[in-house]
């Protein structure tokens, strides 16, 4: 029987990614650090996806297991696996290098020379690329020769809705029905597994970008015009008019830099954009804007969903009024619980916004977003409250 290695037994991991493989065949062995959530797989050998939309209904994911992905006995897993899969966030992908260098190691000294493909299906840019390099720091020269043989590291696209919510099953997930798994044709060792949706892409970057720059982005600027209007959720806050209003024009803009980089036919893209927004609007899948809004230096860096827009789209001489007024919302994101939050009132406070700005994300003191941050970051709190 095929077998898959899942890293990450989160809603992400059971909801989308393990529960994919489990319907294309493979046994999936989920690796986690949560004691109560391996064993919970281990106990009950299954659980349900409900998928919570127009019409909805349940899956049954069954052919299942778990390991703790501390454990040693994960190397063997790997040995005997056809694909690795992660869905941990992007600043784990280095504690998890480990792991799956010994497994890489444990396949080479056991004579395995099938296929191994490994996919990091994380909300980032080339996310299986930096788990490569982070993995290839864990082997030696011999093993590093014998992974770049036989080991793919495919990057991808994923794009599901997977909203905090608590069934009386802690392993039973919710789900949208919409989801996109894209995955890079060319770095696939071997030939490329025939899996259900999975899309083998051959202009990866361009699904990376189209999706971050619209669910990431109208995602990110819903949750800030929330928070500072003082809803909870993003149904309620893109049902909000004047929010409504802000996100839309804002993913247009970062859709016309789109359109003009990878020469998207506009008019399906801008339909793209209306299907996201109406996907905010699902009432079963009200994500917490303290969630979404979370870690705003990470989503404010110059490669992330808010300022890489703006770049992108200055590149073709588009305006970007209402992106920057996402900005300037973000850099309002009030959240003692969020480490990312404090640290970035802490540096406004400290330089004031344009150099924190420059900072944050990264840019020259000559680069003119910075000062038309600031501007945002006044006139949004004018406009919005």
């Amino acid at each position: 029987m095929k077998k898959a290695i899942q890293f990450g037994a989160g809603n992400i991991g059971r909801g989308f990614i393990g529960a994919v493989l489990e319907q294309a065949g493979y046994h999936v062995v989920f690796a986690d650090v949560n004691d109560q959530i391996v064993g919970r797989i281990n106990e009950d050998k299954a659980y349900t996806v409900q998928v919570m939309d127009t019409v909805c209904e349940e899956l049954r994911v069954t052919n299942i297991s778990a390991v703790d992905s501390r454990s040693p006995e994960l190397a063997q897993q790997i040995a005997e696996a056809e694909i690795v899969t992660t869905a941990v966030g992007l600043t784990v992908l280095p504690r998890i290098a480990g792991a799956v260098a010994a497994g890489i190691a444990a396949r080479r000294e056991q004579g395995v020379e099938r296929p191994l493909n490994i996919i990091a299906c994380e909300n980032g840019v080339r996310a299986s690329s930096q788990l490569k390099a982070a993995v290839m720091e864990h082997l030696d020269d011999g093993q590093r020769a014998w992974c770049d043989e036989f080991v793919g590291f495919p990057d991808c696209s994923v794009d599901r809705i997977v909203p905090p919510v608590k069934s009386e099953n802690p392993i039973d997930v919710v789900v949208e029905r919409f989801f996109e798994w894209n995955v890079e044709r060319d770095a696939f060792r071997g030939p490329v597994p025939e899996i259900p949706g999975m899309n083998p892409a051959d202009n990866l970057i361009a699904y990376i970008e189209r999706k971050l720059f619209t669910l990431n982005t109208g995602h990110a600027v819903t949750a800030y015009l929330g928070r500072m209007k003082g809803y909870m959720t993003i149904c309620q806050s893109i049902s909000d008019e004047q929010i409504h209003a802000i996100v839309k024009a804002a993913m247009r803009e970062s859709g016309r830099g789109l359109v003009a980089r990878y020469d998207f036919d506009r008019d399906a893209h801008f339909a793209y954009i209306d299907k996201i927004i109406g996907r905010f609007m699902n009432p079963y899948l009200c994500d917490d804007v303290t969630r979404v809004g979370r870690e705003p230096l990470r989503k404010l860096s110059a490669g992330d969903r808010l300022v890489k827009p703006v770049l992108t789209a200055r590149q073709y001489g588009i305006a970007t009024p209402h992106l920057l007024l996402g900005i300037g919302a973000a850099l309002h994101y009030d959240n003692p619980e969020d480490a990312q939050s404090v640290e970035m009132l802490r540096m406004l406070g400290q330089s004031g916004v344009k150099e924190a700005v420059a900072r944050i994300a990264g840019l020259p003191a000559t680069d003119p977003l910075p000062a038309l941050a600031a501007q945002a970051y006044t006139e949004v709190e004018r406009t919005i409250r």
